[in-house]
């Protein structure tokens, strides 16, 4: 910045570099495209897996496309704005992570011919917003119910599809549909409710439904029962054992006879508290803190099964499948607040024991217990049955779903460019563009499958256009035809789809919208200590030269 006189005036703090119009969005929407293609080779049941090496040589191995983008360490601040997409997706509806960052890459694409054509940055983003609003319409218009167990398992089972479970996805998808129905209350799901253990060990088809909850851990005394049948189940947020002070005490006793009572007075607090559990009628307990040696020792005696140090999501968990109350004090507890379950077993699994709460009579929490070959392969395998527990919650929730396959974008395609011709001015270009963009779903997973991108759209086309049912098809990945998605059973949810548009839309706009980025230079330098180098009064550290 100059003044008349030519004389630079300075704005800007030394070393902050600033780019702006034309340089500075296409840097931004070059940022965002390579995040896009980043992913976009793991899209559809046929995408290729990415293995990632952190830091300390730790491995991930997976497809999944928010997962791939958390384990990056994206720099650029517009490709950390893609990257956030992809979470909100995943927190969203728990899959079409990778979709949405395709998407929004390709929307970013497609507007820059309209830059460069001079359309100002506003009317792209407004001519974006108004294709978004008429793609969540044309999506609820073409949508299917999804009232029946049957088309749940559909989705669970589109949802495994390309992950790394092997031929196991019927199986694991019947697991899936029972433990999500399990859990569901007044039509809605909770899927955390919904638990996953993974144990090293077998193999995938190995996989069960435990209808209660497991826990990993061990029972605290050896000589406690392996398995109680018809369990009383008491849960505490607090330690069995005596007390102690939040500060330094020191008690001084020089009697024996004193130091026997004061170490007489401790055990009968401890057995005061197995006395409790006793009384209100309880045979196996769950604590989220300590178990005093002591108090173990009597819970052994008494046949009591006792755990501890678990997670509060652990109790929570057992509170909800066996109807318990967790309580934060043990002689506060009563026979109503005990849980109930058929039976409480420990069973080795591999070298560790693990609780087993089973046979509850109507359990809102269940766990999928995962085996697999590896940890890397049940890591992925766990991700993929999250993310189908996910989209089939939210079928189960919406009861509605939509063709796969890339039919409903190639829908979207279509009908999106007829609407753009009833909108008329600038905004109409950008309408097109939006539905251009559309293509990119279908092209992926076609070139992803070693299939002729171009033919495949050129078919899909031809078959949205001059079909019946045209809006249900989408590509047969193994032929490369145009095939009836709802006939081959490949459906996805509602939701996914939409939000996924409207997430890449969102982000899409708020990158055009940039025309000015100033970055402040990073300090790399490690910070001194006062007085220079060497510390207080500068020169070297003592000890160097």
């Amino acid at each position: 910045m100059y003044a008349n006189g030519n004389q630079p005036i300075i704005v800007l703090k030394e070393g902050t570099e600033r780019t702006k119009d034309k340089e500075a969005q296409f840097n931004n929407i070059a940022a965002a495209k390579a995040v896009g293609d980043a992913v976009r080779s793991t899209l559809g049941p046929k995408g290729m897996d990415k293995m990632l090496v952190n830091t300390i040589g730790d491995v991930v191995i997976t497809n999944d496309g928010v997962t791939i983008l958390k384990e990056i360490e994206v720099q650029h601040p517009a490709a950390k704005m893609v990257v956030e997409v992809a979470k909100t997706q995943d927190n969203e509806c728990g899959d079409g992570t990778t979709t949405a960052v395709v998407l929004a890459g390709e929307l970013l694409k497609q507007s820059e011919e309209l830059i460069n054509a001079k359309i100002h940055p506003t009317v792209i983003t407004n001519g974006y917003r108004m294709a978004a609003e008429k793609a969540t319409e044309i999506m609820n218009d073409i949508a299917v119910d999804a009232t029946k167990d049957d088309v749940l398992k559909k989705v669970a089972v589109t949802s495994l599809t390309g992950k790394s479970v092997g031929e196991e996805y019927e199986k694991l998808a019947e697991m899936i549909v029972k433990a999500v129905k399990a859990v569901a209350e007044d039509g809605k799901v909770d899927t955390d409710n919904v638990r996953v253990e993974k144990k090293i060990g077998g193999v995938i088809g190995d996989t069960y439904l435990v209808e209660g909850v497991v826990v990993d851990k061990e029972a605290v005394h050896s000589r406690m029962p392996k398995t109680v049948s018809n369990a009383k189940i008491a849960l505490f947020a607090a330690s069995l054992e005596v007390k102690k002070t939040e500060f330094d005490a020191q008690i001084q006793i020089t009697d024996p006879a004193s130091m026997s009572k004061f170490l007489n007075e401790e055990e009968n607090a401890m057995k005061a508290l197995v006395d409790k559990i006793k009384e209100v009628g309880a045979n196996v307990v769950f604590s989220s803190k300590g178990v005093d040696e002591l108090v173990q020792h009597y819970l052994a005696k008494a046949g009591i099964l006792g755990y501890r140090r678990l997670k509060q999501s652990d109790l929570d968990a057992i509170a909800k499948a066996t109807g318990g109350t967790v309580v934060g004090s043990v002689m506060e507890i009563t026979k109503k607040d005990l849980g109930t379950a058929g039976l409480v077993e420990e069973k080795m699994v591999g070298e560790d024991g693990m609780a087993f709460i089973t046979k509850c009579k109507n359990p809102k929490a269940v766990t999928i217990f995962l085996r697999g070959g590896t940890e890397h392969v049940l890591e992925e395998v766990e991700r993929a049955v999250h993310d189908a527990i996910r989209t089939v919650g939210i079928t189960y929730e919406d009861k509605k779903v939509v063709a796969g396959g890339g039919a409903p974008e190639i829908e979207l395609c279509l009908r999106l460019s007829e609407y753009a011709s009833t909108v008329g001015g600038r905004e109409q270009l950008a309408i097109e563009k939006f539905a251009k963009a559309m293509e990119i779903i279908p092209w992926t997973l076609a070139e992803n499958s070693g299939l002729d991108s171009i033919d495949s759209i050129i078919k899909l086309k031809n078959a949205h256009e001059k079909k019946k049912d045209g809006k249900y098809y989408g590509i047969d990945l193994s032929t490369g035809d145009a095939v009836d998605m709802l006939k081959l059973n490949v459906v996805e949810p509602l939701r996914v789809k939409t939000q996924a548009i409207s997430a890449a839309a969102e982000v899409a706009n708020m990158v055009l919208r940039i025309d000015d980025v100033i970055a402040a230079r990073r300090n790399t330098a490690p910070p001194q200590m006062p007085g220079g180098p060497g510390g207080p009064g500068g020169g070297m550290p003592p000890g160097m030269m």
